[in-house]
């Protein structure tokens, strides 16, 4: 019997879609910097012990991932492997079905609770993305100038302002390489590098979730007011200075203190000849216990819709492997592994900065978790806010104020149930 035409075009392109989709997987990421890494280290790993699999790493540049993943997870067009950010972007992704649940998935056992919760549910109870990777927050310093001028690693806020005088008084360099011109810095590398020595890490941050703690408290203020210090200490004209100037002004041995994120390390060592350090942030007193922020940066899911969730779910238990977190943490150096392997970090700038989990407790960028849900977001706001009290043009207490006044009114909707 002679099948009919249309019928054997339909059977054969069902037949090759699955053949599309069998052993293969396509990544979706906004890290456009790591594709060599993908495609000439961390794959060839992969398809050693897995040569059945075949990953494309697809990436899409990182102002535009958000909305063009978006775009294609509805249309069903996008990739089986979902690079995931961190908190809400993905818990946005997750609560329109876009993400597999992984609950039980091989593998997330070897990362502790605290690497998790930047893409779980709420209440917890549900994870959406395998964690992958935090950045870890601190300073820069050049070591010939704190050679040349016999300066020590500050431990305390006091020795810290003590070095920064002296930087000064030598007049031969900028004592810190910072501008406000793009505002984020000063929110997202300065308020919250410094601030968990001042409210004691996750337990301020929770306190302002549930409400027991105010930004208006004497913990956060003295936060911008440690910030407004800074002012005389940085480059004249600061607030027209950007990243890129900031970074320039460094990695051209004229600063000496550079306020930072390990993301910055391989910046430096490709771009410029300087021989730097690291130091973390300093605590208000001696004796005080210190605090980092080991922020949650990167993970990764699995598309609902994918046509290949075994292989898939193959990938992210290789993601939580030993193997993996040596060489991304090796490779992509100042993206830490947040798994609990044990690895040996070959970076003496980033084997400083993940020494530095084994000496303070860790938390996460104050306001990444539930507080950025009200309009406008509290991260623009501190952007403003933050920025102005370091230019001068805003009291700490007012800063304060205006935070506390803007979260008032949502806190209790976004506040999880206890």
């Amino acid at each position: 019997m002679r099948i009919p035409f249309h019928l054997t075009a339909t059977a054969l392109a069902l037949v090759c879609s699955g053949f599309a989709h069998a052993g293969n997987l396509t990544i979706e990421s906004w890290r456009v910097d790591d594709k060599s890494l993908w495609e000439e280290v961390l794959l060839p790993a992969f398809y050693k012990t897995n040569p059945g699999i075949t990953v494309k790493f697809s990436p899409t540049s990182p102002p535009e991932y958000d909305s063009a993943l978006n775009t294609r997870l509805t249309a069903g067009t996008a990739g089986d492997l979902v690079t995931c950010r961190p908190f809400d972007v993905s818990l946005d992704l997750a609560k329109k079905g876009h993400l597999e649940k992984l609950n039980g998935i091989a593998g997330l056992k070897n990362f502790p609770e605290s690497a998790q919760v930047a893409w779980q549910s709420d209440d917890g109870k549900s994870t959406h993305c395998m964690p992958m990777a935090s950045v870890i927050h601190g300073f820069f310093y050049n070591k010939k100038i704190f050679a040349d001028l016999g300066l020590a690693v500050p431990v305390t806020e006091a020795d810290f302002f003590a070095v920064l005088d002296k930087i000064k008084a030598a007049g031969k360099a900028t004592p810190l390489a910072l501008g406000t011109a793009d505002q984020w810095e000063t929110n997202q590398i300065v308020f919250t590098s410094i601030g968990p020595n001042h409210w004691k890490g996750e337990e301020g941050r929770k306190g302002l979730i549930s409400g027991k703690q105010k930004f208006t408290d004497p913990a956060f203020v003295s936060t911008w007011e440690t910030m407004a210090k800074w002012a005389p200490y940085m480059s004249k004209g600061y607030q027209a200075q950007t990243y890129g100037d900031s970074q320039n002004l460094f990695g051209a041995g004229r600063a000496a203190i550079y306020p930072t994120g390990s993301w910055d390390i391989s910046y430096f060592e490709q771009n410029s000849k300087i021989d730097f350090g690291a130091f973390k942030p300093p605590v208000q007193k001696a004796g005080d216990p210190c605090y980092i922020s080991d922020h949650t940066d990167i993970g990764m899911g699995i598309n609902s819709k994918s046509k290949n969730k075994a292989d898939a779910q193959t990938f992210l238990t290789w993601l939580a492997s030993k193997e993996f977190a040596d060489l991304y943490t090796n490779k992509a150096t100042g993206f830490f592994s947040l798994s609990g392997h044990a690895i040996e970090v070959k970076n003496p700038v980033a084997k400083e900065m993940i020494g530095w989990r084994k000496q303070c407790k860790s938390t996460i960028r104050l306001n990444a978790q539930i507080m950025n849900r009200g309009t406008p977001s509290m991260e623009n706001e501190l952007w403003n806010v933050s920025s102005q009290v370091m230019n001068l043009k805003m009291a700490p207490k007012d800063a304060a104020q205006q935070i506390q006044a803007g979260f008032d009114p949502y806190r209790l909707d976004i506040r999880p149930a206890e």
